[in-house]
């Protein structure tokens, strides 16, 4: 982006007051209250979140594992990529690699990062880290509470544009870490 349109879009207000109204276990809720230079007051929600990351499972056949998982907020069982909360301070690599395995059993000789996204950016911070692991080898599944009905599964390339195309897959997330990992591997 210009540096003068993003300075002059980051640089319209100031916040007057900022308060977090709940700290929880996954986000805190930030409510500021800001003024904008022409005078014109707001209020902006903020869902405070550490970040997470999100790991594509490459097996040495091509094949891509895949996970089901029961998503609370939607009441659904989704197909997505392994993915998890960034502890305090975490390096999202650390978390990638711990996700990989609590999740699907496998540790990964490679991982590459293939970039960042933000989720929600008007009314969140969480930023996800999106990495490929290849050369996998079993380890140990460690799952967490409200993981032990995750299934595995390996899909091919087709396979997940298929299911993308139909709808069956719609979590953001996997579709974006997907076309980066499809991406890069068609160099």
């Amino acid at each position: 982006m210009n540096q003068d349109i993003e300075n002059n879009l980051s640089m319209n207000f100031k916040v007057e007051k900022s308060e977090t109204l709940y700290k929880g276990k996954i986000f805190n809720l930030q409510v500021d209250q800001i003024v904008y230079n022409n005078g014109i007051e707001g209020i902006r929600e903020i869902a405070v979140h550490p970040g997470g990351a999100v790991v594509i499972p490459l097996k040495d056949d091509g094949k891509i594992i895949m996970i089901t998982q029961y998503r609370y907020p939607l009441n659904q069982v989704i197909i997505e990529f392994p993915a998890g909360k960034l502890d305090n301070n975490e390096d999202p690599l650390k978390c990638a690699v711990r996700e990989l395995e609590e999740e699907t059993g496998y540790v990964a000789e490679h991982i590459i990062k293939l970039g960042t996204i933000c989720t929600a950016p008007g009314f969140c911070s969480e930023l996800l880290h999106l990495y490929l692991a290849s050369e996998l080898t079993p380890g140990n599944l460690r799952r967490e509470e409200g993981e032990e009905g995750i299934e595995v599964f390996e899909f091919s390339v087709k396979e997940i544009e298929d299911r993308i195309r139909s709808g069956e897959i719609y979590d953001a997330k996997s579709i974006c870490a997907f076309y980066l990992a499809k991406n890069l591997l068609n160099q």
